[in-house]
């Protein structure tokens, strides 16, 4: 099986630190792993299976660098082989590839592209599949999705590339009748990047600029004040129901963070607390797992997902957002909440790749 992070997205270094922990976890004895780097010029590239190469230090962010081989996938018949190119070299098979685990985060990866190109290699793979991913990864149509299947969400805006280079004028109105504070976000990015929390209207352009480096659509949601209450969603073996964690909660403890930002996430190891069970009345507890599977199925998620919600003071469970790749780490939330709930994380990774290889490819 072949382990595969990196990639082009502004969360590279996040994908290098989910690597570090499933090579650190993966049982070695059952399964034969080849990890392959995506460096930021897109290219495929053997790397260390040394889980250290790609763990985060503090002077520095793990990065998969450019190597003098690439990697390719060579498609004959059923399945596919890796298959490594140097110049001035004949190629070299690495062997057939029964399933990839694929821990990247953000565009060009979490995205629905992978998943499209695994699918046409008919390589099975871990999580969600093309539409579920590329409606995962974008926050407007993931939210038109939640709608419809009856959930509630937040109040929100949508800016595209188009209105903003038309009329930033309009934009900015329109954003700013939603009731400050304001979370300015690109649309497909995760890990808290180009993330900007806005108190009043002054600060709400430069947000959007900020954003916009990221994804050139934008999307600004109301603030809502609530508890933010996780659930980790593991899809059901055959036909059976998607199975929920216990519900977790994040406290940002530290004071140097107003929320739950990219360095609380990954670089102050002191900022977040998770508490799983979250102390919620029981009632409220399953609702909110019913709820969570409900957003996994919306979506068409497979695998693996973390559903995210605020639970306000009057006892509405508003749904934030799904993520069909989340943080993967041994401290990450979604193994966390999954060893609260009674599965180790060697035995998640274990279920994860036995779901992927149960599963047909093709249309299902």
């Amino acid at each position: 099986m072949a382990v595969l992070f990196g990639g082009r997205s502004s969360e590279h270094a996040v994908s290098c630190v989910t690597a570090a922990g499933v090579l650190e976890a993966i049982d070695r004895s059952k399964y034969d792993v080849v990890p392959v780097g995506i460096a930021r010029n897109g290219q495929w590239t053997l790397v260390s299976a040394d889980p250290a190469a790609w763990s985060l230090r503090s002077e520095s962010l793990p990065e998969v660098t450019p190597g003098t081989e690439s990697i390719v996938l060579s498609a004959e018949g059923a399945g596919s082989d890796l298959v490594a190119h140097a110049e001035g070299a004949l190629p070299r098979s690495l062997g057939r590839i029964d399933v990839v685990f694929p821990v990247l985060h953000g565009p060009f990866g979490e995205d629905g592209t992978l998943q499209g190109m695994l699918e046409m290699a008919d390589i099975r793979y871990v999580g969600a599949g093309v539409l579920a991913s590329a409606v995962g990864m974008d926050k407007h149509y993931m939210k038109v999705v939640f709608e419809a299947a009856g959930l509630q969400v937040g109040p929100y805006e949508v800016i595209t590339d188009r209105q903003w280079e038309r009329d930033p004028a309009a934009c900015l109105e329109r954003a700013s009748k939603l009731q400050f504070p304001l979370f300015v976000k690109p649309a497909r990015a995760g890990s808290s990047m180009g993330i900007t929390r806005v108190t009043e209207p002054a600060g709400l352009a430069a947000a959007i600029e900020a954003a916009r480096l990221h994804d050139p659509k934008v999307v600004v949601e109301a603030g809502i004040t609530g508890r933010e209450i996780e659930v980790a969603v593991l899809q059901g073996r055959g036909t059976e129901d998607p199975r929920t964690s216990h519900p977790g909660e994040i406290a940002v403890q530290n004071g140097d963070h107003d929320w739950y930002d990219f360095d609380a996430k990954y670089v102050d190891g002191a900022a977040a607390e998770l508490s799983c069970p979250a102390d919620l009345p029981a009632g409220t507890a399953e609702r909110v797992r019913s709820l969570a599977a409900v957003a996994f199925e919306a979506v068409g998620a497979e695998g693996l997902s973390r559903v995210d919600f605020f639970y306000t003071p009057d006892g509405n469970l508003i749904i934030n957002e799904i993520n069909t790749m989340p943080g993967f780490t041994p401290v990450s939330m979604y193994p966390q909440m999954w060893a609260k709930s009674g599965l180790q994380y060697t035995e998640l990774i274990d279920e994860l790749i036995a779901l992927a290889l149960e599963r047909k490819t093709g249309l299902r």
